[in-house]
């Protein structure tokens, strides 16, 4: 196969799913060959990110991560697309160990919400607690002039009991308590935006109706990222 991305996820394997149908909907297709060409690793045993980044005593998920980097060398895609948000705490390692171009998403995410609110702000970000402790995000908003609200303690609790309790262990779209989330951060804190920065998150708004609320989806803006540069590589042959 000629003209490809790779994309490197399973963690977790329902936001993954829900990325590569994101992709596969938002293309004007008429026929088979209008779909994009990619390959799927859609490694789920990659050990937990979020507990080595707060305790490095746990298995080491770069072990795997960079392996899969190693076989994707093998098979030279265009680009490769990592879905999970607590492994770009891995990113520069990974970027340095293939030539091939690794998509940014919490880059991509901020970007987007520059665009979106070019006088800045206050944002909130919604992520695993490994996402916020590596402060993958924190940064990105920052450098463009975002004031950035971390979740506390009580509203943290929220956000981990709907990404493990809910859809990861549970495969169950808790809407009721991602609202609920939402309106705490909106309604009690006054922001002005919030990110996701988390797929499981990303599957839940995927699935939620009529959300009142403005939320930039990291995963989503990945997913027009990706079809944007797989595009524009095939028109280029």
């Amino acid at each position: 196969m000629e003209n490809f991305f790779s994309i490197l996820g399973g963690m977790g394997t329902m936001a993954t799913e829900s990325f590569v149908r994101l992709i596969n909907h938002r293309i004007t297709a008429h026929k088979d060959q209008d779909y994009l060409n990619y390959v799927l690793f859609n490694h789920a045993t990659v050990p937990d990110r979020t507990a080595f980044i707060l305790d490095n005593q746990k298995a080491d998920p770069r072990i795997n991560l960079l392996d899969d980097i190693r076989q994707q060398n093998l098979l030279q895609p265009s680009f490769i697309v990592l879905t999970c948000n607590t492994a770009h705490y891995f990113y520069e390692e990974l970027q340095a160990a293939t030539e091939i171009p690794l998509l940014h998403m919490p880059r991509e995410a901020a970007k987007a919400l520059q665009m979106k609110q070019p006088n800045g702000g206050k944002v909130a970000i919604l992520a695993t607690e490994g996402t916020m402790y590596a402060g993958v995000y924190q940064k990105e908003l920052t450098d463009l002039g975002f004031e950035v609200m971390k979740p506390d303690k009580q509203l943290q609790e929220k956000v981990n009991h709907l990404i493990y309790k809910d859809v990861k262990e549970n495969d169950y779209i808790n809407s009721a308590l991602y609202l609920e989330i939402l309106s705490d951060v909106f309604d009690h804190l006054g922001c002005h935006e919030v990110i996701l920065g988390c797929t499981e998150l990303s599957l839940v708004q995927e699935m939620t109706a009529d959300v009142p609320y403005s939320v930039t989806d990291a995963q989503s803006i990945l997913a027009d990222r990706t079809i944007e540069r797989a595009l524009a590589d095939r028109s280029s042959l």
